[in-house]
């Protein structure tokens, strides 16, 4: 897919308490949370959009409080690797 430009208008940013230098990088992020927070991408995707690392991204979350998406599938996923991690002797 091709990238996507926005136009925002100037004057819907100028009472932003977001320092010019850190605008782009800001609005990503926020607006890559947002998306994970209504379901409509993924956690590598809004990753990706933010910039951020999955470390850094799902820290994030926890500061705004946005529960990560954990569905069945990544349940089961996780059962099928506890089943097949060695047990200790």
């Amino acid at each position: 897919m091709k990238d996507v430009h926005l136009t925002i208008p100037g004057e819907a940013l100028a009472t932003a308490k977001i320092p010019r230098q850190r605008l782009e990088a800001e609005l990503k992020k926020e607006l890559a949370l947002q998306l994970y927070r209504e379901g409509l991408i993924a956690g590598g995707s809004a990753c990706r959009l933010s910039g951020l690392t999955k470390l850094e991204f799902q820290w994030l979350l926890g500061e705004r409080g946005i529960c990560q998406q954990y569905g069945e599938d990544d349940y089961e996923k996780d059962l099928e690797s506890l089943e097949a991690w060695p047990a200790d002797e």
